[in-house]
């Protein structure tokens, strides 16, 4: 089982590796003169230990200043010429950390608004954003500077190892002999490091989402008191948090002083038996000196790989959790059937036997065997008990979800055959509490219609009567509205919410009762914007009013996800016991 596992756990981390190819193959061109550089800057880096020996043997032993001056020319011109070549890696490889880690940030968000509602039942929005954010940044880290370093380190390794070799086979025998030391722990460690790295991520996602979570609350928070029950439990979240990160330091630096300690024990060594050959004449000092400096190089070289091993780790992690929302499949998918277009369809909607159970909530029945037919130009008002069905209707007709059983046509044609934003372009909603973006008043109403002038904007306000209060905002149709429009009124909101709507001008209008919890005055002011935004559409309301459901031109009564009954107020008042007693207890019947 443990083999199996280990198995699965490899080709998840190649499989991640090469996603991330995809997204570094685009600048391949860029890559390549990156790597050439990184080539480029270690040969010569290798090659100023031929440097050192000259200085020794033919400038110090022979005492000759022409031969001392050579070498030193020698030297700074490979300096000089390092620093050209890493100038060029090291600004072409972080260009390419910052361009993939915007890359990938762009997928993930634009692979995440295509997803299916039910995905975000069951992923938290605070997880989401530190993935965006945090592991992003993390992978910009790794890729434009930790890996460059990495390979950097791995090609300096194999060449001062060749050097070595060809310098003094029995020193580097003895250095060769501590490898195996410093292997093993790098092997044990970095599994450990990378599970911890998961688990680190894993936790700050938590942090951010429980105080994404209060903050958004905050009204709520402080009228019920709740300050100090939360600042102790997001302390709570926030140790645990750091008890998992100092567990991953630990480790790190374990990691990093076991393998100082091997590598220069190693090279101590090597001093000792090259000091002794030296002092013996079976080397001179010049190959000494040459062997230090790669035997140094090497030292440096493990010690960096160990080092940047972990974040490495910490990368694989980050990866994981970025390529777990990427191959995230959305459940809802366009239609490859028909290339019908949905605007060219009368707006007629008929539901048939639908049977519908939320992905979250698979053994309770949202729908149970649902038929109802909504005529095109006309009103018909939905109501029932709380968790009838009427907002999983809403969902459905919109094709947030698609149900298990039976259909839904549009002009006798399934929806499941059309393409979702194609549907949904056929329709607006205007829900209770509408939702409002944390920009000015002009792109909250364009949203309904992002190519509308400015002049189309200003007339679909004036339908929604909302011009008047807008013109009274401090900067106008420029007034910024704050986050979930906190700066305007309940009533307000609605009419942004409906001039929205008139602006997109749809042939289905969808009404979650948008005058249910405002005062009279909003009441009336709504309800006028309503009128004229419903004139001659299909509309479909979840009623809450009496004077919504009187002037409907059908109503249906649903309870516990089936159809009771349909007909207009009087009849339904006459046949429908259940409807009498709704009237009575919710609409407050006179």
């Amino acid at each position: 089982m443990s083999e199996q596992n280990s198995n699965t756990s490899s080709n998840k981390k190649l499989s991640i590796l090469f996603e991330l190819k995809r997204f570094i193959r685009p600048y391949l061109g860029r890559t390549i003169i990156a790597a050439t550089a990184l080539i480029f800057t270690s040969g010569l880096t290798l090659s100023i230990g031929q440097g050192v020996r000259l200085l020794i043997d033919q400038g110090f032993a022979e005492q000759s200043l022409e031969q001392l001056q050579h070498a030193v020319q020698f030297i700074l011109l490979i300096t000089v010429l390092i620093s050209i070549g890493t100038y060029a890696r090291f600004y072409l490889v972080s260009w390419i950390g910052e361009r993939v880690s915007a890359d990938i940030r762009l997928a993930v968000f634009n692979h995440v608004i295509s997803l299916h509602p039910s995905y975000f039942e069951t992923t938290k929005s605070g997880d989401i954003m530190s993935r965006l954010t945090t592991d992003t940044t993390l992978l910009q880290s790794i890729v434009g500077s930790s890996l460059s370093m990495a390979i950097r380190s791995a090609l300096m390794l194999i060449g001062a190892l060749f050097m070595l070799f060809a310098t003094n086979i029995k020193l580097t025998l003895i250095v060769l002999c501590a490898v195996p030391f410093i292997l093993v722990p790098i092997l044990v460690y970095g599994r450990k490091v990378r599970t911890l790295s998961r688990q680190s991520q894993d936790s700050m996602s938590d942090v951010g989402s429980y105080a994404g979570e209060a903050i958004e609350h905050i009204k709520t928070v402080q009228s019920y008191t709740q300050e100090s029950a939360e600042k102790t439990s997001f302390k709570n979240e926030v140790e645990q948090a750091f008890a998992i990160g100092r567990r991953r330091i630990q480790q790190r630096a374990t990691l990093i002083a076991g393998v100082i300690i091997i590598v220069f024990g190693a090279i101590t060594g090597m001093l000792w038996v090259g000091g002794s050959d030296v002092i013996s004449g079976h080397m001179s000092g010049g190959d000494l000196g040459a062997f230090v400096f790669y035997a140094i190089l090497v030292a440096s070289s493990l010690a960096t790989i160990s080092e940047v091993i972990g974040e490495l780790q910490r990368a694989a992690g980050a990866t994981e959790r970025l390529i777990e929302i990427l191959q995230a499949k959305s459940l809802i998918q366009a239609s490859y059937v028909t290339s019908l277009n949905a605007g060219s369809l009368a707006a007629q909607i008929t539901v048939k036997d639908v049977c519908f159970n939320y992905p979250s909530r698979p053994n309770q029945a949202a729908t149970k065997h649902l038929n109802l037919t909504i005529e095109q130009g006309k009103v018909l008002a939905l109501v029932g008990p709380s968790g009838a069905g009427k907002s999983t209707l809403f969902e459905l007709l919109q094709r947030f979800y698609d149900p298990q059983s039976g259909k839904i046509l549009l002009d006798n044609v399934d929806i499941r055959d059309l393409s979702p934003q194609d549907l949904r372009q056929q329709m607006a909603i205007v829900p209770q509490q509408p939702a409002l973006f944390s920009s000015d008043v002009m792109h909250n109403i364009r949203y309904g219609n992002e190519l509308a002038s400015d002049e189309q904007v200003i007339e679909a306000a004036k339908k929604a009567y909302a011009h008047e209060f807008i013109l009274a905002l401090p900067d106008g149709y420029n007034s910024f509205l704050g986050e979930r429009g906190v700066r305007l009124s309940g009533g307000q909101k609605q009419r942004i919410a409906i001039a929205r709507a008139i602006l997109k001008d749809p042939h289905i209008l969808l009404l979650d009762e948008a005058t249910s919890a405002l005062d009279s005055e909003s009441e009336y002011h709504v309800q006028q914007a309503l009128d004229t935004l419903m004139h001659n559409r299909t509309t479909i309301i979840i009623a809450h009013r009496l004077s919504t459901i009187q002037h409907a031109d059908k109503i249906a009564v649903l309870d516990a996800g089936k159809l009771v009954e349909v007909g207009n107020h009087e009849q339904l008042l006459q046949s429908c016991e259940l409807y009498q007693r709704l009237v009575k207890l919710q609409f407050k019947s006179v």
